[in-house]
């Protein structure tokens, strides 16, 4: 009987461990264990030194018109180009677009996470009984992009946040804004900040977008409340002398809105996902090593220390109806010996990363089982792979036949936001 490669690759895909022509599919050393979860915890934060997030955004709210992430999807303003094959080294593709010209060309803001509109709500639409279907892309700002000499850019502009309108994947378009903190100025007048950040990692669950930060914990930002301002001042953030408000040029903020701070044992917060498949729904988090050993001297991290220097995945519960998390102490946690991990997402006990390999070679998609004793490879990713999104076949609103995991890449000329199916076919 003659099968396609498709069907070939699909049978074998549910054996990670066996090999397949080009090492499709070959098994990784990457060995799993079961740590203790209770050593990892955070601590809910809800406001800063200036006041109270809520206190802050109604102060902001009595000088600036409010609008929600459904005016920014209606308000694009650049046109991306879709993808009608695998982009880069990419396999298994379904679907997916590559930034206009000047956001592929630009060196000193980077794309690190991803995540789209069936993380928020489970039938893939935005918002809530609503039509939309969006993807949301985090960038951060790097003032030394070739990484030589001084910083090349004198003035970090912080983080910020991509709204993708996707409900024409023939024709997306999408639209900027700048993540910030609120705060109080010198003269008490309410303000706000940029956010100096990596961003490598996002989650989009209900109204709440969730952003790591890297030494600390989570920030959390209502996509419900967001902030018209002024673009006439390219270098300007916040209240300005003129007595409007800026945002580095975009047209819209959005302040942070809540935190959770580490408050137990070290974790690198490099990446994030959203598992619908566990009961109750759960966020997980993984952590970068260049070696496969955890660096923790990098920065300034909260928490009591480190329980090892294995990369690990760690998972929350969360709160269906506040969207916030259920408890603040994690309920799994495993190690995995895997070098360059740049995004997570789990089913369960099954969980997929995403390794890089640097600016000139492909990255991977992987998949190992907690308590299971090797990863395997499900398909490789394009260069440069970072952040990952679960999309489920059974998001009603928005589904494909498959299942599918969205993957967004960072170099410069081959910036693509993708999705691959889940089962590498």
């Amino acid at each position: 009987m003659t099968m396609s490669r498709r069907t070939i690759i699909k049978g074998i895909a549910t054996a990670p461990l066996a090999a397949a022509g080009g090492g499709l599919l070959a098994a990784a050393p990457a060995h799993a264990a079961t740590i203790d979860a209770g050593q990892f915890s955070l601590a809910s934060r809800s406001g800063n030194g200036h006041g109270e997030f809520a206190a802050l955004a109604d102060g902001l709210a009595a000088e600036l018109v409010k609008v929600d992430a459904s005016a920014v999807v209606a308000d694009t303003n650049r046109s991306a180009t879709r993808l009608t094959g695998a982009p880069s080294t990419a396999e298994a593709f379904q679907t997916g677009f590559a930034f206009d010209p000047d956001d592929q060309a630009v060196d000193y803001w980077i794309p690190q996470g991803v995540t789209t509109s069936a993380d928020a709500y489970g039938n893939g639409l935005y918002p809530q009984g609503g039509s939309d279907k969006v993807v949301l892309v985090s960038w951060y700002f790097e003032t030394n992009p070739d990484g030589v000499g001084g910083d090349e850019y004198g003035l970090d502009k912080g983080l910020r946040l991509t709204f993708v309108d996707y409900n024409a994947p023939s024709a997306p378009t999408y639209r900027h804004v700048l993540l910030v903190e609120p705060v109080r100025n010198a003269a008490g007048a309410y303000s706000f900040n940029p956010i100096r950040k990596h961003a490598g990692g996002i989650m989009w669950y209900g109204n709440l977008l969730y952003v790591v930060d890297t030494y600390k914990g989570l920030r959390v930002f209502d996509l419900n409340t967001l902030f018209k301002v002024e673009t006439g001042e390219k270098d300007v953030c916040g209240l300005h002398t003129d007595e409007k408000y800026y945002g580095y040029g975009y047209q819209y903020v959005l302040p942070q809105s809540h935190a959770y701070d580490n408050a137990g044992k070290y974790l690198r917060y490099t990446t994030i996902g959203l598992d619908r498949a566990s009961t109750p729904d759960s966020l997980v988090i993984s952590e970068y090593s260049k070696s496969g050993t955890v660096d923790y001297t990098d920065g300034s991290f909260n928490g009591t220390g480190a329980p090892t220097t294995t990369p690990k995945v760690v998972r929350w519960e969360l709160d269906y109806t506040d969207r916030h998390l259920a408890s603040l102490t994690a309920k799994e946690a495993v190690t995995v010996a895997q070098q360059k991990i740049q995004g997570v997402v789990s089913r369960e006990s099954k969980h997929y990363l995403a390794a890089s390999n640097g600016p000139a070679a492909k990255g991977t998609l992987r998949t190992f089982t907690s308590g299971g004793s090797t990863a395997g490879v499900v398909c490789d990713l394009a260069i440069g792979c970072e952040d990952l999104s679960y999309h489920s076949s059974g998001a009603s609103g928005w589904a494909y036949a498959e299942s599918v995991i969205w993957n967004v890449s960072e170099y410069t000329g081959k910036r693509y936001v993708y999705a691959v199916r889940a089962d590498g076919s």
